[in-house]
């Protein structure tokens, strides 16, 4: 069968009026009958642009020039935005992005989910620079260039954007790409090094190295004296995130607080935390107070990862049990260990594949006060069946508003729950990601 031939460009820039954004922060405009998502555009606009690729269902493109702005327009702070992948929303300000992913959390839910709050909850915000406490950034020497390159990849691309510094990593890192960039570039293997992962925790930042091949003792110098440069730990990960070991100093202690609560959560520096601590920090409370735990209380704690809400339940609950429930084995071990070193003695854990739950598990024979869910993007449909009318209370975190949407039109139409509450919360600023959470109450 012959192939389709693609069809050319249209050349030149073309005029139009932006009517929406897309869930990827994308200004919708429609041209001759036919949708076309627009990088760079806000509602209301009057743009320029130029054409970047063609659909069968739509059209992309980006904007030249912008006729007529937005009120909420703002000016980038970032002198990379636009080229690197790493925010998508730095030309909106930040109080338009919250709101407009509270109007993409609202319209999932009704669309997708036929379902919409009783109330809808203040959104939850914090700093919008200089936040992100963990990532995973890319390293590459660019030939062309005669260099180390350090940073996000390139939007819509492969390649690893030019960037000179990162306004939303922790300063400590952000600050510091040329030189990350310039050291890697100076060791025997800087072709070989693929990616840098960065951990921050409450004391401590470290910066683990991936590498292919072995690196010679002048290399480890090298990225020892970038890490007093820096102020920041050095580990080295030559094969898999079990392979990461501290190259200085020796010893290495990653974690953080919930004061409100005296606990702390250790973790390695390839464990999945959230990102943006003074979010996370507001979203445990707030959960905690949507569940209105009481002393007494049985709470099923699912996704529970390293213990970040389980050990505030379990403060909470101090005259209950709080069960937390995590498929991987090495992540519930060490929650298993947070939980003893906080002194926390009303805990008990159990590895379960939530996505494939086995129903005569022994942890899912039992009654429980409340539960909360913490899933990722792909959500809990399956595991909701199960322990929907367990609880009076439900509250669910989540990362995907497509998904919740999902899960929610599940519990309040299948199971019989209200959606009482629900509200977003700005984890990710500057870019698409919209994090929220909901509250399910069954009388």
């Amino acid at each position: 069968m012959a192939r389709r031939r693609r069809r050319p460009l249209p050349q030149g820039v073309f005029e139009t009026e932006i009517r929406d954004l897309t869930h990827e922060g994308r200004g919708v405009a429609e041209l001759e009958g036919k949708t076309v998502f627009i990088d760079g555009a806000l509602p209301g606009e009057q743009v320029r642009f130029e054409y970047t690729a063609l659909h069968r269902t739509h059209d992309e493109g980006r904007v030249v020039d912008v006729l007529e702005a937005a009120a909420e327009r703002v000016e980038p702070r970032c002198p990379h935005f636009g080229i690197c992948g790493g925010c998508s929303l730095q030309h909106l300000a930040p109080d338009a992005q919250i709101l407009w992913k509270q109007k993409a959390m609202l319209s999932a839910l009704h669309q997708i989910g036929g379902v919409q709050p009783e109330e809808v909850a203040e959104p939850l915000t914090g700093p919008v620079w200089g936040y992100r406490h963990k990532a995973r950034i890319g390293a590459k020497r660019v030939a062309k260039k005669g260099r180390v390159l350090v940073g996000f990849r390139e939007r819509g691309g492969r390649f690893i954007a030019d960037l000179s510094r990162c306004e939303v990593l922790v300063p400590q890192v952000g600050a510091h790409l040329v030189d990350m960039a310039e050291t890697i570039d100076r060791l025997s293997i800087p072709d070989r090094v693929p990616q840098v992962e960065i951990a921050t925790g409450d004391e401590t930042t470290v910066l683990v190295f991936r590498h292919l091949e072995p690196l010679t003792e002048a290399d480890q110098a090298e990225l020892r004296a970038l890490g007093e440069r820096m102020g920041c730990a050095i580990a080295l990960q030559p094969k898999g995130p079990d392979s990461i070991h501290p190259l200085w100093p020796e010893t290495q202690s990653l974690w953080y607080g919930h004061p409100r609560f005296d606990t702390r959560v250790a973790f390695a520096p390839s464990d999945f935390i959230q990102v943006n601590p003074d979010i996370n920090r507001a979203m445990v409370i707030q959960a905690l107070e949507w569940l209105d735990v009481a002393p007494e209380h049985q709470v099923l704690d699912l996704f529970c990862g390293l213990g970040n809400f389980t050990l505030p339940l379990a403060r909470k609950a101090h005259r209950g049990w709080v069960t937390g429930v995590e498929g991987d084995a090495g992540m519930v071990r060490r929650a298993r260990m947070n939980a003893e070193a906080n002194g926390i003695g009303n805990t008990e854990y159990a590895v379960a594949n939530l996505m494939e739950p086995e129903a005569d598990a022994p942890w899912l024979q039992r009654t429980y006060d409340r539960i909360l869910l913490d899933p990722p993007r792909s959500g809990a449909r399956e595991i909701i069946p199960l322990v929907a009318g367990q609880a009076p209370r439900i509250v669910y975190v989540s990362c995907h508003p497509g998904t919740l949407a999902r899960d929610a039109g599940i519990l309040v139409n299948e199971h019989g729950y209200r959606l009482q509450r629900a509200g977003v919360m700005d984890m990710f600023p500057h870019t698409a990601h919209v994090e929220s959470m909901a509250l399910f109450v069954k009388d």
